[in-house]
């Protein structure tokens, strides 16, 4: 009798240990966004003949599965596989540019039995695999070994800009500082790594404050410009170890007004007239609001509408009279904001608070520094994702396309998301070492 009503038990438990140790909270937290995301994207669809809200659902259910998956899976196979990883990424990546399909002035979509498929959402994953294996023993606290992850980084990423797809690629940008600065990299270097980017910004954009710009050979000097460049050159003069006849400093401070000089000619014949809208639009609030600043202002209007409680679920004004563009993908939380108000913004954040803070635990409790990093390089994409668009929503930030982690509607956004999940969460259920079966 005593045997028969302990079988149950133990068939439970046999069922239930490959996830023994799943951090189920940092689990069950995207799926509750994911839920409330197809939500919302019903709302701004509601009087539309859209089914987006229920694909939205659809794959995040097919995004669970695969979460399932891997997360009984060991982590540490990835890293038997990871040149594998690397070419598949890299491949993707050409195919696309040779055969896939182009839209909105861009080429980033292969299409596979009727469905657009995004490969440089998927090569995120590829590149945090990549570089956690390269780390993990090999840290990036040696010059050598910082500039080998940067030269396996730089191909994927030029892959991913020439597409082009500026938005992407400084999702990569973000993901390789972030585990970079985990693998012990010198936080000055990593600074000196984007001071050319700031300076092309600096020099080579006509700020409001400073118009018009001082030119002299073609490269547009300006004084905030000037400025940074110094302070690099001094900061490349106390971090780098080429301090003889003060090398470091005067290479640095060259490097950032080439970089001024390559700025100026990125904005006059590299960026695309849509690109260098949404900055002189970020730089210029109220510029151009019915043409380039449109999206933008309809999206602060509908947030700052929904005031501290918002209109309510299906009552927002601006959402459901689809004064919003792109309001199911990029601009979301637009929607969240006049429907739910402040509070709702507020409660949506704290949950991806949450994530954040459940992502960092593990990447702090992993049991070797491959897995460390691969937490670090999934919380490095998220929390880059949710600041970038966020800001963008509420004026912050240049509106740049990056969706909003679990709530924007986008297929392969959300199977990346939930293939990220489900390879922290083997990291996790693998923290401590555990018998084979």
């Amino acid at each position: 009798m005593l045997l028969k009503r302990s079988l149950p038990k133990i068939r439970w438990k046999y069922w239930v240990q490959p996830w023994q140790q799943v951090d189920w909270l940092l689990f069950c937290l995207p799926v509750i966004v994911s839920i409330f995301g197809g939500i919302m994207i019903l709302s701004t669809e509601l009087k539309q003949p859209i089914t987006d809200w229920w694909w939205h659902w659809l794959v995040a259910g097919i995004g669970v599965l695969i979460a399932l998956f891997l997360a009984r899976c060991r982590y540490e196979n990835l890293m038997q596989w990871h040149w594998i990883t690397y070419a598949l990424t890299n491949l993707s990546l050409i195919i696309v540019m040779v055969a896939g399909t182009s839209a909105k002035g861009a080429q980033r979509w292969i299409s596979i039995a009727g469905f657009n498929v995004q490969p440089s959402e998927f090569a995120k994953i590829g590149l945090i695999i990549t570089l956690a294996a390269l780390l993990h023993k090999r840290t990036a606290a040696t010059l050598p070994n910082f500039f080998r992850a940067l030269a396996f980084t730089a191909l994927p990423w030029l892959l991913v800009f020439v597409q082009p797809d500026l938005a992407t690629s400084l999702v990569f940008g973000a993901i390789v500082l972030g585990m970079l600065y985990w693998a012990n990299a010198n936080p000055g270097w990593l600074i000196l790594l984007i001071s050319p980017i700031v300076a092309a910004i600096l020099f080579g954009i006509s700020w409001p404050l400073s118009e018009p710009l001082v030119v002299f050979k073609e490269i547009a000097l300006g004084p905030l410009g000037l400025i940074w460049a110094l302070a690099m050159g001094i900061l490349g003069w106390q971090t780098l170890p080429w301090r003889r006849f003060g090398i470091s400093g005067i290479s640095t401070w060259v490097l950032n007004m080439l970089g001024g000089e390559l700025g100026v000619f990125a904005w006059n014949h590299v960026l695309k007239d849509y690109q260098k809208d949404r900055l002189t639009v970020f730089l210029r609030p109220g510029h151009d609001i019915l043409g380039a600043g449109y999206h933008q202002n309809q999206s602060r209007i509908a947030i700052g509408a929904g005031e501290i409680w918002g209109w309510g679920l299906f009552k927002g004004p601006m959402t459901q009279l689809n004064f919003v563009p792109e309001q199911h993908t990029d601009f979301i939380f637009s929607a969240v904001g006049e429907e739910f108000g402040f509070v709702g913004c507020l409660l949506l954040l704290f949950v991806f608070c949450l994530i954040c803070l459940r992502l960092l635990h593990i990447a702090q409790t992993a049991k070797d520094n491959f897995g460390s990093l691969l937490a670090i390089g999934v919380l490095s994409m998220i929390v880059f994702q949710l600041i970038v668009n966020v800001g963008m929503t509420v004026g912050l930030a240049p509106v740049a396309g990056i969706p909003l982690p679990w709530m924007s509607y986008g297929r392969s956004a959300m199977l990346t998301n939930f293939i990220a999940l489900g390879i922290v969460e083997s990291v996790a259920n693998f923290r401590q070492r555990q018998k084979y079966y």
